[in-house]
Parts: structure tokens; sequence; C-alpha cells
């Protein structure tokens, strides 16, 4: 376990003041805060270090590249891969997403086939589905939570047809924190013969992840949710998915070469890395992921679960608080309205300025909040860096914007 004081001393920006009040930051499932060590790897690389990657026959080249090609290396370490090479980096998930949309998924469906979802996910794991559904006549098949916000795996895997061709799911949802059990439904669909696409985006964040032993085919992760820079992420791809995937996009680096009659291709995972890449973002990414590891994401687990643990009984007593979703296990995502009156804008606002960053909105969510009869909630996301005299200070937020209200 790690003193989470000590941690916050990680972080600068945790010591700033907001409308007059010490920074509490609550919006971390939109994006995390970053330590030191990672702004002070990006400073580096591009104050000392900078040059294109691949290729390059001169020192600062050759470094540049030793360095972000490490950085495949700390991506397989942290998610269980087998292989670096089973490696990709991205811009983060949802280009990892459209990636396998348009490499694996386009070119084996057509009219007819399925694609299997929950209702619990995020845009990113619906509309390049939603875009063969449109350009391929493909069917989306959808599979609706419990009232308690739980994902039942078993109706995942009953919504199995001979059609279906892949199962996308989220690990755990960014609106409910529902913690999805993604092993089974790997499990019972490989025995299907079904692919599985796990949404790491929000999983890889509050837990340790191990792909090997979950088992899927595709994993992707975003790195500024994984406290590192903008622009950066990874998607884990299983070897044999890989060889059956076309490239994604054309240009530099993915290539072997290049005549005027054709175009032969680099190896995986060259072969879906076109162009130059986002190269101090994935450096500063390895440098989150150093960080994460040398904290122990079992560590980071323990916390957060106190958190939430926490921040679930001073709710308890708040009678007018609406708490969408309380399924066991939850990750520390709390996505709340007021009864009696307020709309989730205004709820944050009031937050605001009490220095309180939180989420409102429908949180690139529509079909959940469909299915919960809502248009919008305020959210709560908590990190490795936050404590219970934060969730204190929300509580009295929330206090008062039910005194204004409500």
């Amino acid at each position: 376990m790690y003193d989470v004081t000590e941690v916050r001393k990680d972080f600068p920006i945790l010591s700033r003041e907001v409308h007059g009040s010490t920074l509490v930051y609550l919006d971390n499932g939109a994006s995390a805060q970053k330590p030191k060590v990672v702004i002070d790897t990006v400073t580096r690389v591009y104050g000392d270090e900078y040059a294109n990657v691949h290729r390059g026959l001169h020192y600062l080249s050759n470094l540049t590249t030793e360095h972000y090609e490490t950085v495949r290396g700390v991506v397989a370490r942290f998610l269980g891969a087998g292989s670096e090479r089973e490696i990709v980096f991205t811009s983060g998930t949802t280009e990892g997403i459209n990636l396998v949309a348009y490499a694996w998924a386009a070119p084996r469906m057509g009219p007819g086939d399925e694609i299997v979802l929950s209702i619990a996910e995020h845009h990113a794991n619906i509309v390049p589905w939603h875009f063969l559904r449109e350009r391929q006549g493909v069917k989306l098949v959808w599979v609706e939570t419990e009232p308690d916000g739980s994902l039942d795996a078993e109706k995942v895997l009953a919504a199995i047809t001979p059609r279906t061709r892949l199962v996308a799911v989220t690990h755990v949802s960014n609106v409910l924190g529902t913690v999805v059990d993604v092993t089974r439904i790997t499990e019972g669909a490989h025995a299907a013969g079904v692919p599985v696409l796990v949404d790491g985006s929000q999983g890889a964040v509050h837990m340790p992840v191990n792909v090997a032993e979950i088992g899927c085919d595709f994993y992707p992760i975003t790195g500024h949710k994984l406290y590192g820079p903008s622009g950066s992420g990874a998607i884990y791809i299983k070897a044999e998915r890989m060889a059956e995937m076309r490239p994604f996009m054309g240009g530099g680096d993915m290539i072997r070469e290049v005549t005027r009659e054709a175009v032969s291709y680099a190896d995986p995972p060259m072969k879906f890395e076109a162009g130059t890449p986002g190269i101090v973002q994935t450096i500063g990414f390895g440098a989150a992921l150093d960080y994460l590891m040398a904290l122990g994401m079992d560590n980071v687990a323990a916390h957060e679960a106190r958190l939430a643990a926490y921040a679930r009984e001073r709710f308890k007593a708040l009678n007018w608080l609406n708490i969408q979703g309380d399924a066991p296990g939850k990750a520390a995502i709390f996505s709340m309205t007021i009864e009696g009156g307020g709309h989730a804008h205004d709820i944050s606002t009031i937050l605001d300025q009490k220095g309180i960053a939180v989420r409102a909105g429908h949180h690139c969510a529509h079909p959940l909040m469909q299915h919960l009869g809502l248009t919008a909630t305020a959210r709560a996301s908590f990190g490795l860096y936050n404590t219970e005299a934060e969730v204190d200070r929300l509580v009295d937020g929330l206090e008062l914007a039910h005194r204004l209200l409500g």
C-alpha cells in the first residue's frame, strides 16, 4: 500500500487553487492529471533528445527511436501480453477500436452478420460498429444492464447466434463504474468461435489487467486516462487476429517497399502504424505506465476500493441524491442526480465554485442514458491520488447544491 499524501506530491497541479479553494480533481474518468515524472520526461525529450524515429542514422534519431520503441515492451508488461509485437501504438482507445473495425471487422462482415454490444458502451465502442451497420448491413445486438447497473455475462453470451462475428464490451463502465466479467464473456464467446474486443479505457486505470488471463482478442487503452499525455495509447491485438488484419492507414513506416506497380507491407505491429507517430506522447506514456507499475496496480485498486466504500457511506446519508448503478465491486465512479430539481450542469457549476472538478453531461454514452431515462448526470470519478477528505469536500458541495437547487 502506498501513502497517498506522498503520492499527491508527485502531481504538481493538485496544490493549485481554483476559485479560492484547493483543487479537488474528480474528473479522472475524462482525463487524469500527470505526475512530475511524466511532465519531466516530455520536457526532456523535447528539450534534449527530439528527432523523428526510425530510419534516421544520426545520434538523436537513434536515441529517440530507442526510447520510443522501449515503450512497446512497457505496455506489454503493463497488460500482461505475451509479446511486445502484439502491441500497436495509437492515439488512444478510439483509434484502437477504429483500427479493429476497419482492419479486421470490415473485410469479414456482411449483411446480417452481428456484433454483440452492451448498452453501457462508450460511443467509441459504438460508432465504429454503426459505420459497419450503415455501410455493410451489419446488425448490432444490444444487451441491457441489470437494475443495479451490472452486466450479466451469461446474458451477453446468450445473445450470441451463428451470425455473431464479434463481441465488443467495456471492462468498466465510464458512467456506472460497473466492472464486467470479461474473462467469462471471452471464455464463452471463444467456445462459440467468436472473437472478443474489451474496451480497456477505464478498466486498465482502476485495476491490474492481464490480457493473457482474460483471453480477449483486442484490448485498447488510452494514455491520458492512465496519467500520461493526451494523444497517446495502445491496443493489444492477439497475434492470430493481427495476422488476419489488413492495413488501416497508408504512409511511411508501415511499408516494406513501394513501387509504381505495387506495395508490400512491414510486419506487424508496424504494419498498422502509418506516418510520424506521437513520439513524445508515447515516450511520456511509457513513463506514466512505469510510474503506475512502481506504485503497483494492486495498490491502486485497493486504495480506490477503500475510497469508493467511504464515498458510498457518505452518499447514503444524502437521501435526495440518486447514484446510478451500485453493482458489487464497482469502480470509484459515481454518476449522480439530485431529486427535485437541478440539472447536472448546475450541480457541476456549483461544485466548481468550490474548487471541485466533476464532469456533467451524457458522458459519451447516449444509449445508456436513454436506458436509464436520463439526459445527463454529474459524474465524480476518483483516481489514485484522491482522498477521503476530498470525498468530504464533495459531499459538502453536493449539500450546497441541494440547498440551492432542490
